[in-house]
Formats: structure tokens, sequence, C-alpha cells
């Protein structure tokens, strides 16, 4: 509504998805499925929680997790992407997890309360 104050905070916000994700869900999608639902148990919450994120939105090969730290969204996706690479060492190159991923640094607009369900 025009005219009513609109609440605002700095944030990090960290978006990463699946490179590829379309073409190894053609390939085998129960195979795909299942790494992934595992990758983002054993490897991308616990170090979202370590790095004090809040994930925002999960899609199918994706996530938008917001931080309060620019520091900590930086070292969660560095993080990230090694334990991702040490995760694909034992997997097929063509069978292989990889995030791409990007980090933006600004005001965000605060609308109620998110809680995801995942």
């Amino acid at each position: 509504m025009a005219g009513e104050p609109v609440e605002r905070r700095l944030a990090a916000i960290l978006a990463a998805d699946v490179v590829g994700y379309s073409q190894s869900m053609e390939q085998d999608e129960a195979g795909t499925l299942t790494a992934l639902r595992m990758r983002w148990r054993d490897v991308v919450r616990p170090l979202i929680a370590q790095y004090h994120g809040r994930l925002v939105k999960m899609m199918g090969d994706g996530v938008l997790v917001e931080f309060s730290s620019a520091v900590n969204a930086v070292q969660c996706a560095a993080e990230l992407q090694e334990r991702m690479a040490d995760a694909n060492k034992n997997r097929p190159e063509a069978q292989a997890i990889v995030l791409r991923i990007g980090i933006n640094v600004g005001d965000v607009i605060v609308e109620g309360t998110f809680t995801p369900t995942n």
C-alpha cells in the first residue's frame, strides 16, 4: 500500500544451483534425486547452519540462503564447493553434482515470517 513504511535490512544472499541438472535428470532421474537429497542433507544444510544462514527458498536443483554476514556467506560458499568436490571423488564425472554459486549483498524487504518445510 502506498505510503506505508517498508522494513528493510542488509543481507547477503547465496544462490546455488546444480550445473547440468536437467541433463542429469534425463539420464538417471532416480539416481540424480537420490544423490541430490543426500547432498542437501549431508553437506548443504549442515553448512547453512554452521555459517548461520537462513534457508529462504529451495527449488528442485537450487537454494536461496540469507546471511546477515557477507563473510559467512562467502565462507559457506567456499566450503560448499570444497565439500561437493570431495563428495564427487567417488562418482563418475557424468554423475557428479556440481554447484554454481553466486552471492549478492544488498537490502532485502522484510515481509512476514518464512519457515521452510523441507
